[in-house]
């Protein structure tokens, strides 16, 4: 779990820089490029800004200037005004070793990058087991790069596609085009002079069913693509499960698409990206909540009316809240659960281990773990249900006011204020000590409680010291994966633990709840709107001094039950650490693919 998190990004340096500078003059961009996790701008001044995920330091442009800018997967290019080519980043496969010579033009793909001679010869360097860097002989205007594919157009107006055809995204249609995108994965689009878009390869969700009309420009990304019209107005179509169909409204003069986002150039020279933010749990809606709820990849909120609105990833229907009124609701890692106010719970979404299969009865709380449920009867008994492989789903015997269900081990306070955790005791998550609790919390591999005078007592893993809690008093305390965060008596938010994604900067102001999920937060201010903080697609995140008035970074996170009405909480889900695993394998399967 260590070598995960060691593995995220950490913040950029030359993006420091560039807000540091930007103070002092203000910049506009001419061009934007996005990568899967990273994204570069080109200022009026000639120079490039990036920002995101910087593991192989593909945001550490270099100084000077450039004409033109692209984004990789891993790398970045950008154009020199003397017409050479310098990249950056990941060069496991050479594909930042770009040849000497002037070029016009540059394009980083997945491993690989193809550069346009001013002699309109194209070159290619990288991963070519495709063939994608084996570029035709011929005269050509413009070239792009795709994962496993490349595309140029030739000065005949024709398009020219090679390397991987397993969908026929290289069987270029004849006719006479003007610009022309390779598509992240199967797929590639082209401009016909008459303004139609026309694309061909994979078309799984609709991505390569471009709408009528006439466009500017057509960016093709991995299952979704997204064209300028000649208004000025933008339109996308394919995969949606990200919101990266969802184009913002207003005239725009450049689009650049990837895996599941997306980023449009303003005529204003602003930037505003959209789409994938660790899956849009991000993005809470407007409106007053009387308690809100965060899984690792989806989020739910209870409405004042006792509605469950739920948003962000939704491939389970974890999302799909059943209508009618709840008093409570805990959203898990895939699937979600609500209490009803005759104390039913009804869960909906994954059910591969069982979790949704709520016993029969009536319940007082409910918390939702990866994939297991726990809730807490009328009569104080603690009941569990789904995944029981390390026994978090055997609640001891016993009378209990609380309960806390984590990834694969559960915490609840006993009537008489003594702490009982059961499941998984690896790190010491287990292993409560004596006393008494008026709050309990249960983390990926730790547990803390907050005790009668407000003291906050943490126990389990410390190895990013998020079982260090600060001395002084709390009204409620919430753990996450590797970093904690506690509520003062002033509504301040404190938070202590791992720190290299912005999740223990907590927004400043008063607040009446708080809850902490894998990386990120949410808390609940006094009018009833919810406020959350992560960094976790710093590609979507614009930098403020680039992007004006145009975006405002979004927050929401991944935890439990967070009540407004001042009460302590009584339940809190614990950040889940499946969710972490989940995304390292995510990560892993993204790089597998552009490799194979």
């Amino acid at each position: 779990m260590q070598d995960y998190w060691r593995w995220q990004a950490q913040p950029s340096a030359a993006l420091a820089g560039w807000q540091s500078a930007a103070a002092q003059r203000s910049e506009r961009a001419v061009a934007v490029a996005v990568g899967p996790s990273h994204t570069c701008a080109l200022l009026d001044s000639g120079e490039i800004a990036c920002w995101g995920e910087n593991d192989y330091g593909q945001t550490d442009a270099p100084e000077g200037h450039f004409s033109a800018i692209s984004a990789g997967w891993d790398h970045s290019c950008g154009l020199r005004d003397s017409g050479e080519i310098l990249c950056w980043g990941d060069n496991q496969s050479g594909e930042t070793d770009a040849p000497a010579g002037r070029f016009n033009a540059v394009s980083a793909g997945g491993s690989h990058s193809c550069g346009l001679r001013d002699s309109g010869e194209i070159l290619c360097w990288g991963y070519n087991d495709y063939g994608q860097t084996d570029a035709p002989a011929g005269q050509f205007s413009a070239v792009d790069a795709g994962v496993s594919h490349s595309c140029g157009l030739r000065d005949s107006g024709e398009i020219a596609c090679w390397g991987d055809n397993e969908f026929g995204e290289t069987d270029a249609p004849a006719g006479r085009f003007r610009a022309v995108s390779a598509g992240w994965r199967g797929f590639s689009c082209g401009l016909r002079e008459t303004g139609a878009v026309e694309c061909w390869g994979k078309n799984w969700d609709g991505e390569a069913t471009a709408p009528a009309g006439r466009f500017s420009a057509v960016s093709a990304g991995w299952r979704h693509s997204c064209g300028l019209r000649e208004t000025g107005m933008l339109e996308c179509w394919g995969a949606n499960d990200y919101g990266q169909t969802d184009a913002p409204r207003g005239r725009f003069s450049a689009v650049d698409s990837t895996t599941s986002r997306s980023c449009a150039l303003r005529e204003t020279g602003a930037v505003e990206c959209w789409g994938d933010q660790d899956h849009g749990q991000a993005n809470a809606p407007p409106g007053r909540f009387s308690a809100v709820s965060a899984g690792p990849w989806h989020s739910c909120g209870l409405r004042e009316t006792g509605a469950v609105e739920c948003w962000g990833h939704n491939d389970d229907g974890q999302t799909d809240a059943p209508a009618g009124y709840f008093s409570t609701v805990s959203a898990g890692g895939l699937h979600s659960c609500g209490l009803r106010e005759t104390g039913v719970v009804e869960c909906w979404g994954a059910n591969d281990w069982g979790q949704v299969d709520v016993p029969p009865g009536r319940f007082s709380t409910v918390s939702a773990g990866a994939y297991h449920t726990c809730g807490l009867r009328e009569t104080g008994e603690v009941e569990c249900w789904g995944a029981n492989e390390w026994g978090q789903a055997d609640a001891p015997p016993g009378q209990f006011s609380a309960v806390s269900a984590a990834w694969v081990h559960n915490c609840g306070l006993r009537k008489t204020g003594e702490a009982e955790c059961w499941g998984s005791n690896e790190w010491g998550e287990g292993d409560a000590p004596g006393g008494v609790f008026i709050v309990i919390s249960s983390g990926a591999w730790h547990s803390c409680g907050q005790s009668l005078s407000g003291n906050v007592e943490c126990w389990g893993s410390n190895n990013w010291l998020q079982a260090d809690a600060p001395a002084g008093s709390f009204t409620t305390v919430s753990a996450g994966t590797n970093h904690t965060c506690g509520l003062r008596e002033s509504g301040e938010i404190e938070c202590w633990g791992y720190t290299f994604e912005d999740q223990t900067q907590p927004p400043a102001g008063k607040h009446t709840a708080i809850n902490v999920g894998s990386r990120h937060a949410c808390a609940l201010s006094k009018d009833g709107t919810a406020t959350c903080w992560m960094l976790e697609n710093r590609a979507t995140n614009v930098p403020s001094w680039l992007r004006g008035s145009v975006l405002t970074a979004p927050a929401t996170g991944s935890g439990g039950l967070l009540d407004r009405s001042g009460e302590t909480p009584r339940t809190s889900l614990a950040a889940l650490a499946a969710a972490a695993f989940s995304l390292l394998a995510l990560a892993l399967l993204q790089r597998s693919r552009r490799r194979s």
